[in-house]
């Protein structure tokens, strides 16, 4: 549309949704046109911060590539039809499949971008009740899971995750994570740089654990490589360190812990030197760190993705809270803290200091028998699950903002899995990888015609706030919002499918004014409304222990399926890989596989390249530029090879996210530099057992130079 040169121009205050950082911005509008995006000074608690992903909302509203109407496939092409067309068509195909297979013949499986938006994270429960399958998938289980899993068992709710206190530490451990590029993830911490600076420049100190010296760690007062999967080795032996040597100092947490009897004689087998060689770090660098930890004023162990996406993921979590409480740093100022969200948590409702707790296992997955967690089975389990007949096999799938044939371990596998189904619906703003196997894709809205109000990352924040974002661009005429899709597609599986649109007053605006009236702080809506760059509502404060939500009401240092685990620790003590170890890593400009098709995002150097270090390269005959050739699991893949003495000697590293050339796709900027898709190298049937996550990080692959 062209803009008349005399419109005003506006600002808006918005919140990014592009990251768990969750930044404050300030657009600049012209009418229709985006003149500017930069950070949102007035904002209470990204204060201006901005990284390249915020900017890109721009490329993203603007993007030709982005759908705008539906489309249904006929005779194996899309067309574009209304919203009236496309719900036809789902009415007319998804219910008799349901009347003749069972709830259980859809699977739904939901994306990262899923919880960055509230019309569709909290209407999603919705459609899967009308659907009533068990079938549930997300991609938590290739992230988080194993965290939310260890604090759920530990202190009862799924949520209640510790975060570093990083304004007030004096010491920070840091596992597999790169706040650097990050800003944090499941710890919401715009501008990891300047605070992270701020505690060096007041005398605080920093170590980085971790296979390559990531941004983080080239910031950092020490690196110290790790083989990539002996983080649970490593967090052992500072474990046993701190009762052997008698560091244990459990201060206020005393009369609030559970099993440290048990703990104690858990880990007693696990010494530093019998740990050092499955981790490669010698048992005087661990008692080294274990003294800092015990010895530091204040101090905090923060472990992120690479501690998750590996065998013992849900025992490296744990381990993580259990060094930050027999430290005495966890609820306390500068330590591990709990954040005090304005809505919407589970540790702020209820009867404060005891609860439920978590449950897992309540059912199994049909073919792998793995447990249900959280509500979901893991999503390396889709394939299979589609492709075995018998009852209750898939057979139709929705998914939601989610890329599983990039994003997912034997992407091929999935992407078969997918063409044979019967029916699958896509809500999705891309004609990806994914969604090109549907036979009918719903748009969502741009970010920049939607309300934000984020109800995780307050969860996870590095302080207590309340945020809300208006609509930028009113929504297309006609468009639903993406609350309404859900509802409507609840609807017409429950047999209505000529009921109305659900109105504004069951939206989301009136959930979340309803849960930040039930919330802590007593807050509405029109007052988070009414305050320019939202509500600070302090530091973090300990909250030990009316924020436990345990059914013994105490912290459990010992939940009986971790120690369980612990024998096959032992067991994997004598494990020698074969060949180099494979790492994923994280780049500020890309977010998992959906933003390479984002202009300001995708320019700059080649992102999708072999990270290896200058040993290897000289023994593998290759040189910077060079193809190198991966094989595992029957693929093979050639990427570029990137020489860097940041990686530690036979380790190699490749993004995630990436290989944009298959066909049916339509991205035309990812597509002119596709990269090769990590994931296809994977197994999905490597997985942590206890919660479900797919093994990612530290897998054996054969790398050579190209013929």
């Amino acid at each position: 549309m062209t803009q008349s040169t005399s419109a005003p121009e506006q600002s808006h205050y918005r919140i990014c949704p592009l990251c768990e950082a969750c930044c404050g911005l300030e657009v600049r509008t012209q009418g229709e046109k985006i003149i500017s995006i930069r950070g949102a000074e007035h904002d209470v608690f990204s204060h201006g911060y901005i990284c390249p992903k915020g900017v890109s909302l721009k490329d993203l509203h603007e993007d030709p590539d982005r759908l705008r109407t539906p489309l249904i496939k006929r005779d194996g092409e899309f067309i574009e039809a209304s919203w009236e067309e496309a719900f036809a068509e789902i009415s007319k195909r998804l219910p008799p499949l349901i009347a003749a297979h069972g709830s259980d013949t859809v699977g739904c499986i939901v994306g990262n971008p899923v919880a960055h938006k509230i019309g569709l994270l909290a209407y999603f429960p919705r459609l899967v009740r009308a659907i009533g399958t068990r079938n549930i998938f997300s991609a938590s289980s290739l992230d988080q899971i194993p965290k939310q899993l260890s604090s759920g068992l530990m202190f009862g709710d799924w949520n209640a995750v510790a975060v570093p206190d990083i304004e007030r530490t004096d010491f920070m451990l840091i596992l597999g994570a790169n706040p650097m590029v990050s800003n944090g993830s499941l710890w919401t911490v715009p501008d990891y740089r300047g605070k992270a600076r701020a505690m060096r420049e007041r005398g605080g100190r920093i170590v980085v654990v971790d296979p390559r010296r990531t941004e983080t760690a080239a910031q950092a007062d020490m690196h110290i490589p790790i083989k990539p999967g002996g983080d649970a080795f490593f967090l052992l032996g500072l474990v046993h360190t701190l009762f052997a040597e008698n560091w244990v100092r459990l201060g206020h947490l005393e009369p609030h812990l559970a099993g440290l009897d048990a703990l104690r004689e858990a880990v007693r087998p696990f010494s530093p030197e019998r740990m050092a060689p499955g981790c490669g770090i010698d048992a005087d660098t661990q008692r080294r760190i274990a003294g800092e930890l015990a010895q530091a004023e204040r101090a905090v162990v923060y472990g992120r993705i690479g501690t998750c996406t590996q065998r013992f993921g849900t025992i490296n979590s744990w381990l993580v809270d259990v060094l930050n409480i027999l430290t005495g740093n966890l609820d306390r100022e500068g330590g591990a803290m709990f954040t005090k969200a304005a809505a919407f948590a589970v540790n702020t409702s209820g009867t404060p200091g005891q609860g439920r707790g978590v449950i897992t296992g309540r059912r199994h997955s049909r073919v792998s028998k793995a447990p249900e967690v959280f509500g979901e089975f893991p999503i390396t389990c889709v394939a299979e699950e589609i492709e075995t007949p018998g009852p209750g096999q898939i057979k139709a799938l929705i998914c939601i903002g989610s890329n599983p044939v990039l994003s997912t371990p034997q992407g091929p596998r999935i992407a078969k899995a997918l063409s044979s189904l019967s029916f699958m619906l896509s809500l999705d703003i891309y004609l990806n990888e994914t969604s090109c196997h549907a036979d009918v894709i719903l748009p969502g809205l741009s970010p920049l015609e939607d309300v934000h109000y984020d109800i995780a990352f307050p969860q996870f924040s590095y302080r207590n706030h309340a945020r809300f974002s208006g609509a930028v661009f009113a929504k297309p005429p006609g468009q639903p919002q993406e609350w309404q899709t859900l509802l409507h597609l609840a609807d017409i599986l429950q047999g209505k499918p000529e009921a109305p649109l659900a109105g504004p007053e069951h939206g989301p605006e009136a959930l979340i004014d309803q849960a930040l009236r039930a919330g802590p702080y007593g807050l509405t809506l029109d007052q988070v409304k009414a305050a320019p760059g939202g509500i600070d509502l302090g530091a973090l404060q300990s909250r030990m222990p009316e924020m436990l939500r345990t059914p013994s009401g105490k912290i459990e240092l010992a939940p009986p399926m971790v120690l369980a685990d612990l024998a096959h620790v032992e067991a994997a003590l004598n494990t020698v890989p074969e060949g180099m170890l494979l790492i994923g890593r994280r780049d500020v400009r890309s977010g998992n596989s959906w933003m390479h098709n984002l202009p300001v995002l995708a320019k700059g150097p080649e992102r999708c390249t072999l990270l290896m270090h200058p040993q290897d390269a000289a023994r593998l005959g290759l040189a910077q530029g060079a193809l190198a050739q991966l094989s595992a699991q029957g693929t093979t893949l050639s990427a570029p090879v990137d020489i860097s003495d940041d990686m530690m000697p036979g380790v190699v590293s490749l993004p995630h996210g990436w290989g944009h050339d298959l066909p049916g796709s339509q991205l035309q900027v990812a597509a002119r530099r596709p990269g090769i898709n990590l994931n296809a190298l994977l197994s999905d049937g490597a997985r942590d057992p206890l919660s479900g996550n797919a093994v990612l990080s530290g897998v054996p692959v054969q790398v050579s130079a190209m013929a």
